[in-house]
């Protein structure tokens, strides 16, 4: 029997695997790092579904409606439905397993998000992505124990077998012994996001060092949306990265404003009344930018969550409250907290069908390393819910027998037997470049200088997987000219309904192919 490859130990990897055992097909989880050290584990406010536990008449249609216009209307509305409609059975199947969500009187609560008009975020305090992280890998293990699924912990990633335009396994190395190992079948890629291509300016963990993308691109297979990076509004610096807020915060009634001629300037809630604080996060994270720029305005962005109750405190933010006196030295509960924008998730990535089949035949992706359910900006608490239906559709894909992969037999192109990575010195250049391009507020000038120095740098030390995505990610932003979401070009402010398209990138012989909406012959 083929076993399934599943690249990457995260919530969309655990959901794809568990999914496959159920229906008795054998798979590998390979993955660098151990479930237990996955980025899903630092996923904080929750996970949306339209279970109207709150009285307030929600359901997967408005969830819909609210995906759909969060995403300034780039994603699939298909595979955006489906997400939205198969949400409750989700969020259902998780707490079946045992995931600890908040509760009330025998039923699920759910908090306020942002850019969602109703209460459908379902929570574990704030720390439900380790709480579903935690059942996913103990499900796992029954099947671990019955053989259905083999783990391949310390594994990274080297490339794909592919021949012609089928994926016919992967390579990868184990980061202990060395040994280079062969893994013949069909993949699903679960890989996360290329944080490692802003080293120090993510939320996401250091471990996730983009290298698996970038040589996936490298290899040909067709990316999506590579301009669309959010910005989450509510971040604070320590060492080596960006430590997240919370969305919940705000949910939960925090405030942002902003010193104006002495006073507090509550700018959102005086900007906009209906949503307020919870406006999406493309929206809050420009207006922070820009009323820093105010002429009247002084100081940082300030995050005011003294109103909350100790009842909130306790039950639901105790995690953010530790967090922020560890690192900060400020208890959250007595003063408010300055807050600065943070790269924090990648909208763009993998391009995939609503089924997660990719360009190549036998391939698929699922989870952050995916252009998929989130357009041109993603409402909170939809990643995890993007992730667990992602692996778990994937999965259900392949036992139904679609897109099989081609024979295993015969020659094929296979991956390097070497990681080809720059040094760190590199790597911190490379993401200060793509950074300086790829800001909350873009420009032509902007993008061209990015690129320009992106030249340079290739010249001084060399093209690697990484700073071929990386041009990638320009010249799509640069193609893309139009304000949409979390893409705003100051010198083309307004959205182009003809542009309301994805922006497809691949590498072929040699050049960076990039069209918006005209797809590859």
């Amino acid at each position: 029997m083929e076993e399934i490859n599943i690249l990457g130990a995260g919530l969309a990897g655990l959901s794809a695997a568990i999914t496959l055992a159920q229906g008795g097909q054998k798979c590998r989880l390979i993955s660098a790092q151990s479930s237990e050290r996955a980025q899903s584990v630092m996923a904080e406010g929750g996970i949306n579904a339209a279970l109207d536990l709150m009285g307030e008449g929600d359901s997967p249609e408005l969830h819909f409606e609210d995906t759909m216009r969060g995403g300034a209307y780039l994603a699939d509305e298909e595979a955006v439905r489906r997400l939205t409609f198969g949400a409750p059975d989700t969020v259902r199947w998780l707490a079946g397993l045992g995931v600890p969500f908040n509760m009330k009187d025998g039923r699920l609560v759910q908090r306020s998000f942002g850019g969602q008009k109703k209460k459908r975020t379902a929570y574990a305090r704030s720390s439900t992505g380790k709480m579903i992280m935690s059942a996913l890998i103990d499900e796992c293990r029954k099947y671990e124990c019955s053989g259905l699924v083999k783990r391949f912990d310390h594994h990274g990633f080297l490339g794909l077998n592919v021949r012609e335009d089928s994926c016919l396994g992967l390579r990868a190395r184990d980061i202990y012994s060395g040994e280079v190992m062969d893994f013949s079948g069909r993949v699903i890629m679960c890989c996360g996001g290329p944080a490692g291509l802003f080293p120090g300016l993510t939320t996401g963990t250091a471990a996730n060092s983009g290298y698996a993308a970038a040589r996936l691109f490298e290899q040909g297979v067709v990316f999506g949306n590579l301009e669309m990076l959010q910005y989450h509004p509510t971040t604070v610096a320590i060492p080596d990265k960006r430590c997240l807020v919370t969305e919940a915060a705000r949910g939960e009634g925090g405030r942002l404003f902003i010193m104006r001629n002495g006073k507090r300037w509550y700018f959102m809630e005086e900007k906009y009344p209906e949503l307020k604080n919870l406006m999406p996060r493309d929206v809050v994270a420009r207006e922070m930018y820009f009323v820093r720029k105010e002429p009247d305005s002084s100081g940082e962005v300030m995050l005011d969550m003294t109103g909350l109750d100790g009842l909130v405190w306790r039950s639901r933010l105790p995690d953010l409250r530790a967090e922020l006196i560890h690192y900060l030295g400020i208890d959250p509960a007595k003063e408010p907290v300055p807050v600065r924008e943070g790269i924090h998730y990648f909208m763009g990535g993998i391009y995939t069908d609503i089924a997660h089949r990719t360009s190549l035949r036998g391939l698929y992706a699922a989870g952050e390393c995916t252009c998929q359910y989130h357009g041109a900006n993603r409402l909170g608490g939809n990643s995890m819910l993007g992730a667990v239906f992602g692996g778990r559709t994937a999965a259900e894909d392949i036992l139904c027998d679609g897109d099989q992969a081609a024979d295993f037999n015969g020659e094929r192109d296979s991956g390097s037997v070497t990681e080809n990575e720059p040094s760190d010195a590199v790597k911190l250049e490379l993401g200060e470049i793509l950074y300086s391009g790829l800001g909350i507020v873009r420009s032509a000038e902007g993008l061209c200088n990015a690129l320009d120095r992106l030249d340079e740098l290739e010249e001084r030390r060399g093209t690697f997987p990484r700073t071929r995505l990386a041009r990638a990610m320009l010249l799509s932003a640069m193609e893309r000219k139009e304000s949409r979401g979390a893409h705003y070009r100051e010198d083309h402010p307004e959205r182009d309904e003809k542009l309301g398209r994805p922006t497809l990138s691949r590498y072929k012989n040699g050049v960076i192919e990039v069209s918006i909406g005209e797809g590859f012959e």
